[in-house]
């Protein structure tokens, strides 16, 4: 009786110790699973959260890097329905754009133009630059690779629109076909020459809410802000249209040398500062509204009036666009807003070892600051 006594009471004791110690050892699982299960669910929001807005700051910082789209600006700065590009903070470039995938050349060129512009480009917050490329398919898709990469530095918003070359050139034949055998190198007009004179009729040929645009060659290297450029839209005298730089080689006193023959007093082809050396299209700001509403502009684009002056002026030329400009140039100058040197610094010295080195200079000189290098006639340019 004894001995079941003392069993009796050590299997109580042991019993209410398992119940006890079942006891704290589910406390203490439910501790572990409590910890682990709220600090993991706080330590994965928290983590979450970091990288989303980590995430969502590296897209806005580089959010120019990749995004081709047409449009990128913020969704709370959609323009007025009548508000012009300045209002709404558009800046509009274009460049041509074809066979730069079968060019190593050109392709070296746009590598140097658009990291340099990257480098200098400066725009306050809510304006974008919007680039225009006139391209062939094999070139759009290069550009679309290439872009990304050049434009990685950029600081300010920008979006990229590809237009493709047949469908303007399309457009532009009917309207430029007369002057054609004017102003291309060949003899006639032909049909894929029409593209060297986009700049002519722009206006008539892109959406009438596109009111200005800047036309850059290929081969330039910028030195100053691009936005600067566009200010000088509020430069432009009354009748003006397009803004744009001198020939700073003697092209035209060659050109033009049968004219002044029979002038000798004319001031065509005649240095700066009193002469008229003609126009380079390198640089060209182009104010398409006022184009559109220029009466004498429109009237200069007839083919009989091209044929009148072409005859008045004995020209015959070949670098497209240029040229008209610069004949209509001599006869209507309060068409055009002189642009400086500076922001079309010519490198070409081609005219220099061909028969005109003795005036050469007074062509070529350019005092003052270089906003953009032109390396025209594949002239090397300098490094900054």
């Amino acid at each position: 009786m004894g001995f079941l006594r003392i069993f009796s009471s050590t299997m109580a004791r042991m019993s209410t110790f398992r119940s006890y110690q079942i006891v704290l050892l589910l406390a203490a699982a439910l501790a572990v699973v409590a910890f682990y299960y709220f600090g993991s669910e706080r330590h994965n929001f928290s983590s979450t959260t970091k990288r989303i807005r980590q995430s969502q700051a590296s897209q806005n910082a580089n959010r120019n890097d990749a995004d081709l789209s047409l449009d990128t600006r913020p969704e709370h700065q959609e323009p007025k329905a009548e508000a012009s590009p300045e209002e709404v903070g558009y800046y509009h470039a274009l460049m041509m754009f074809t066979k730069v995938d079968k060019s190593k050349g050109l392709q070296e060129k746009f590598q140097v133009a658009m990291r340099s512009m990257a480098k200098h480009g400066s725009f306050p917050e809510g304006e974008v630059l919007v680039l225009h490329f006139v391209s062939d398919e094999g070139s759009r898709e290069l550009g679309q690779k290439m872009l990304p990469e050049l434009l990685m530095d950029a600081t300010f918003l920008y979006q990229v629109v590809f237009h493709d070359v047949s469908s303007l050139t399309e457009k532009l034949f009917p309207i430029v076909e007369a002057m054609q055998k004017h102003f291309s190198a060949g003899s006639g007009a032909y049909y894929s020459d029409a593209i060297f004179f986009l700049s002519v009729a722009m206006h008539r040929i892109m959406p009438p809410d596109l009111k200005r645009i800047v036309q850059l060659d290929l081969d330039l290297k910028y030195r100053s802000n691009i936005r600067d450029l566009f200010q000088e839209f509020s430069r432009f005298p009354t009748e003006a249209v397009i803004g744009i730089a001198r020939e700073m080689q003697p092209v035209y006193r060659h050109t033009f040398w049968q004219y002044r023959k029979e002038n000798p007093k004319s001031k065509v082809g005649e240095p700066p500062p009193d002469g008229k050396p003609g126009f380079n299209s390198g640089v060209m700001l182009l104010d398409l509204e006022a184009m559109r509403g220029s009466v004498l502009y429109n009237q200069l684009l007839e083919p009989g009036r091209v044929a009148s002056l072409a005859e008045q002026y004995h020209f015959q030329g070949h670098l497209g666009d240029q040229d008209f400009f610069t004949m209509i140039g001599m006869e209507h100058p309060e068409l055009f807003s002189p642009l400086g040197c500076g922001w079309n610094r010519q490198l070409c010295t081609w005219w220099r070892e061909h028969g005109y080195g003795d005036i050469f200079q007074l062509y070529y000189r350019c005092e003052g600051p270089v906003h953009i290098y032109h390396g025209n006639c594949n002239t090397p340019i300098p490094d900054d």
